[in-house]
Parts: C-alpha cells; sequence; structure tokens
C-alpha cells in the first residue's frame, strides 16, 4: 500500500471522529458511498484525485488536510526520487503535493501531468478559492464556469476555482505544470 493512501486513510479517520461523522454522514456531504469511505479507511481502496477531493469538500477542509500529517516544519525538502503522486480513476492524470499546510497559510502547490489526449474534470474548490495555473510542458485547454482558455509553456492563468473546472491536453504531448489554490478567508 503506498504510504500516500495510508496518510489519506488515517486522516480521512481521524478529522471525520473529530467532527463526529459517522461514513454515513460523510457520504452525505462529500458524495462519496459509504461502503467507499470504509473501503479507503481500511485500505482496501486506493482513493483517485477526485475522491480526496469530494472528501475534504464533505469534511470542510482544505485537499492537503487529508494527505498531510499536521503542521509543516519550517524547511521542507521534497526531493525528485521521492515523490509521491495521487492519480486520476484512469491514471491518466497525475497530481503531486509541494506545499500544504504552512502554518498561518491557506495555500497548496501541486504538480500536475496529464497525458496526451486526456481531460480531468475538477470538482470546485471550497467558495472563494482561486487556482494560479503555470503550464511547464505541453499545451492545455482549461474550462471554468463557461469560459475557456488556451495555454500553452510559461503561459498562467488565475480563475476562480470555486466552480467545476476541467483540464484538456491539446496536441500530442503531455500537459505539465504547477497548480498553487489560494483558499478563500
Amino acid at each position: 500500500m503506498d504510504e500516500i493512501n495510508v496518510q489519506v486513510a488515517e486522516r480521512l479517520r481521524r478529522l471525520r471522529s473529530a467532527a463526529n461523522l459517522s461514513l454515513q454522514d460523510l457520504a452525505g456531504r462529500s458524495g462519496v458511498s459509504r461502503a467507499m469511505l470504509s473501503q479507503i479507511e481500511t485500505l482496501k481502496a486506493n482513493p483517485t484525485i477526485a475522491m480526496v477531493w469530494k472528501i475534504a469538500h464533505g469534511l470542510g477542509v482544505p485537499f492537503a488536510e487529508l494527505l498531510g500529517t499536521g503542521s509543516a516544519p519550517p524547511v521542507r525538502l521534497a526531493r525528485a526520487t521521492e515523490a509521491r503522486y495521487l492519480f486520476s480513476a484512469n491514471r491518466r492524470f497525475r497530481s503531486r503535493p509541494l506545499l500544504a499546510n504552512v502554518p498561518g497559510h491557506r495555500v497548496e502547490l501541486y504538480e500536475l501531468r496529464l497525458d496526451a489526449g486526456g481531460v480531468e474534470n475538477a470538482d470546485p474548490h471550497p467558495p472563494g478559492s482561486f487556482e494560479q495555473l503555470i503550464v511547464t510542458a505541453g499545451r492545455l485547454r482549461l474550462d471554468f464556469g463557461g469560459e475557456a482558455c488556451d495555454l500553452g509553456p510559461g503561459d498562467a492563468l488565475l480563475f476562480p476555482a470555486d466552480r467545476p473546472h476541467r483540464y484538456e491536453t491539446l496536441g500530442r504531448r503531455a500537459f505539465g505544470g504547477l497548480s498553487l489554490i489560494l483558499y478563500g478567508a
């Protein structure tokens, strides 16, 4: 079992218990079935990125809260050789948490990769959230709130992320980029 899945399971149990929520209560709030929540908590299922977002929303916590182990140390090194990834259900989209749990800040940074021809639909982040997306490789179309923007290497886009949004690679190369999530007050 991947270390990141163990952390999600442990944090899910702890946060659900702290909020005094049953599995059924959280299922109603998150849109993730009671059975799937149970399987994640007991390490019988690996959650997808979409599931972790839904669970975090249902718990009312930032996405990274389900990944972390508490407060971050003032200095943190994330070696590429030790990278931990979350994957979409079809494994064409992956996300690597780079920055989260910074005391006094509600911001998260992720490295993203979406295979050529890939599409990833993202659920809304909490109200008032914004996302800054920076393309490092490939081309991407980002749809958000009825608007669309085509991006290439070096392009950056800030958009309201508290609505559904969709990532779609353009061309024959995989998309690579960075996503900075800024949570509202």
